[in-house]
């Protein structure tokens, strides 16, 4: 009997030679990006070490270069960007079995107190405590190491690209808007925007059974990126009304004051509202129109218990990962790669070590 090996166990009988520094592209102010050489982190006690393959760029990674900051969020010294990551485990600390050696896995890239409230009703991405990727004062994956609790390091099949695995965090988001939207069977399902989120958004409730896909987005480009990703209709909302539509879920990704307005008018009594894009810090609801409907309102931030469902739907084929990868780029070429949103076109910018 002929036995096979894969790639994994390959690796898992890999003695991984671990250097004791790495490369690290450093936001050291708003603007400012160099490249550093940092020391390779130990993990520690219930922690892995993972050696990174892949970063997807996020909106915020370009937001804190180009402004600073996210809200309170302030860049007060160098920091480490990147949170949509995946890579191999390459060391242990105590209490994680010396078996998860060689996983190739996908981040999810938080680290909740395992005490607060929050953590214990099982809303841990809601933690008051959390430590988060990429968010000062955290590190970030944009570098060749980075370390995670064991339990966020989320193993991945070798079908899956590493492109694909670090995507899966954007697609978490995406999960987290239709599992609170209550998107299934047969929804009707307005998005506004179609960014990397909407477009996530698109094929994610088209995976949970939605039939009608409606998305709005200023730019051709974008809408015409929507409909090749599973719109049902694409629409410029400067030239079409949203209101009365008779959605049961609108989901905006798009943070604009104007898309949610719009969006809140599209859906039928009793439908829900979910708020994903991150804009202005306040924005005037059509409130009457909130009442009268008995619409439920609902803000979705960040994610928690998605990536079994990322990983499944990503490896499945349901959701195509790898055609969402626009651009790119090496680590050197970091800040190019902050700022590949520039180029019309770009879906997702991805960096890889």
């Amino acid at each position: 009997m002929t036995q096979t090996t894969t790639s994994s166990q390959s690796a898992r009988d890999h003695t991984w030679a671990i250097p004791k520094t790495m490369r690290a592209s450093v936001l050291l102010a708003k603007g400012q990006v160099e490249m550093q050489q940092r020391p390779v982190p130990s993990p520690e006690a219930g922690d892995v070490l993972i050696k990174i393959s892949s970063v997807g760029i996020c909106g915020s990674d370009t937001h804190y270069l180009r402004e600073g900051r996210i809200g309170h969020y302030v860049v007060t010294e160098p920091l480490i960007l990147g949170h949509e990551a995946a890579g191999r485990i390459v060391a242990v600390g105590e209490g994680v079995p010396a078996s998860r050696i060689g996983q190739r896995v996908s981040i999810e890239p938080q680290r909740p107190s395992p005490n607060s409230a929050e953590t214990r009703r099982g809303e841990y991405n809601l933690c008051p405590h959390m430590r988060f990727y990429g968010t000062p004062p955290i590190d970030g994956a944009l570098c060749d190491y980075a370390t995670i609790g064991a339990e966020f390091a989320h193993p991945v099949p070798d079908t899956m690209s590493d492109d694909a695995a670090a995507l899966c965090e954007p697609l978490s988001v995406a999960i987290a808007a239709a599992r609170k939207g209550g998107v299934t069977a047969g929804s009707h399902v307005v998005i506004t925007g179609a960014g990397p989120i909407g477009i996530a958004t698109i094929q994610v409730v088209a995976a949970f059974g939605a039939t009608s896909i409606i998305v709005t987005d200023l730019d051709d480009q974008r809408r015409q990126l929507a409909a090749d990703f599973g719109a049902t209709t694409v629409l410029d909302p400067r030239e079409n009304s949203l209101e009365d539509l008779g959605a049961d879920v609108f989901i905006d990704a798009s943070g604009a004051p104007a898309a949610i307005t719009s969006g809140i008018g599209a859906v039928r009594p009793g439908g829900t509202v979910v708020l994903v894009g991150m804009g202005a810090e306040t924005v005037e609801l059509p409130v009457q129109t909130i009442q009268n409907r008995e619409l439920v309102l609902t803000g979705v931030f960040r994610y928690a218990h998605t990536w079994p469902t990322a990983i499944e739907l990503a490896a499945s084929g349901r959701i195509d990962l790898d055609r969402m990868v626009t651009a790119t780029y090496p680590l050197e070429e970091t800040e190019a790669a902050l700022n590949a949103d520039r180029t019309p076109g770009t879906i997702k910018a991805v960096v890889r070590l």
